[in-house]
């Protein structure tokens, strides 16, 4: 599989240690974005092509089949992954057939796991399909496991995220375990390893998420804690998709007003692919079109170059027709509602 991941590593020295403890997040309703004429234009003309496009389930069908005959093979894998697979790191790995490729995993400075042959890691891959101001950048990982907890708040410190976005419950309904309990909501204060966590605020949506603002602090570092928002979508089904998409609209709305200079916003199922690919799909499809990107609406180059980043990113047909629906769904609110800027 051809890469389109070189260079996207983005370096925390490219954002203010403290940049996203001076943001402010609220549990109100995010205010709606505003768009000038000329993106409510970008947005009309995007959606004329991406209804067109529903309308012809064969051809989304077509896409997806393309898009999963091309998929890597195992020994493909296996030369993509190696800092994965070694016998240091394995039992990191929640599912050990997704892993994050060599060329573009997430990479820890300091980590519990001191060993040379580690190499700094965690099941983790920067994902990116444009390169804007106006775009952001993602993290996509699995759901942390318990001796990996420390590791993901490390990275979400080190990269300065400032939103984590979880799609999946702790446990599923057959009772597998699906996600660790990394950020162990009680109240008050408590340490996992170097890192000391404590809730500011938490509230449920009528959309069932689950809001979290959380202070993330290295206790052996003299850097101010930094704010996250955490926002957890229980509701989503392990390889299906939502009865509809006003939640994962929300998590846009909520998500929009966030600077991307800040930081890469952290997203993760359980494995980090599915839930996970579709997902970031939405919306960085959604701002490119705003950001008038008329190759936004190709989303099988998207998903491509996505799974270019992590493997098996958007799993099923399923995902792939829910990314259309939320995006034409988020386009059609935008026009109808946002009054152009004066």
């Amino acid at each position: 599989m051809a890469s389109s991941s070189a260079g996207i590593t983005p370096s925390p020295a490219d954002v203010a240690p403290s940049a996203s403890s001076r943001f402010h997040f609220s549990p109100d309703p995010p205010p709606l974005p505003t768009l000038t004429p000329e993106q409510r234009s970008y947005c009309s003309e995007a959606l004329q092509i991406l209804r067109q496009k529903l309308r012809t389930p064969q051809r989304i069908a077509q896409e997806f089949s393309h898009l999963q005959a091309n998929r890597m093979t195992a020994s493909q894998v296996a030369r993509s992954c190696k800092v994965a697979l070694n016998n240091a790191n394995s039992e990191k790995n929640r599912y050990m057939d997704v892993i994050p490729f060599d060329q573009n995993r997430v990479v820890l400075d300091a980590c519990k796991d001191y060993r040379p042959e580690a190499k700094g890691y965690v099941n983790a891959s920067f994902i990116e399909a444009a390169t804007s101001e106006t775009v952001s950048r993602f993290i996509a990982t699995q759901g942390p496991l318990s001796h990996t907890y420390e590791d993901f708040w490390a990275m979400v410190i080190q990269y300065n995220c400032p939103a984590i976005v979880m799609l999946t419950r702790l446990v599923d309904n057959y009772k597998t375990a699906k996600c660790g309990d990394y950020f162990q909501a009680e109240d008050g204060p408590r340490d996992i390893g170097n890192v000391c966590l404590m809730t500011r605020w938490t509230c449920n949506t009528a959309t069932s998420l689950v809001l979290r603002n959380l202070e993330v602090g290295d206790k052996v570092s003299e850097e101010p804690p930094i704010s996250v928002l955490h926002i957890q979508y229980p509701e989503w089904p392990d390889h299906g998709v939502p009865k509809d998409t006003t939640a994962v609209r929300e998590i846009f709305r909520r998500l929009y007003h966030v600077p991307p200079q800040l930081g890469p916003i952290v997203v993760h199922c359980s494995a980090g692919i599915g839930r996970t690919g579709t997902y970031c799909t939405i919306q960085n499809t959604i701002q490119r079109i705003i950001a008038g990107d008329k190759s936004a609406t190709d989303l099988a180059n998207t998903v491509s170059v996505f799974r270019s980043q992590r493997i098996g990113m958007v799993q099923t047909m399923e995902q792939y027709i829910f990314c259309h629906e939320a995006i034409i769904d988020e386009l059609e609110s935008l026009t109808s509602e946002s009054e152009p800027s004066r």
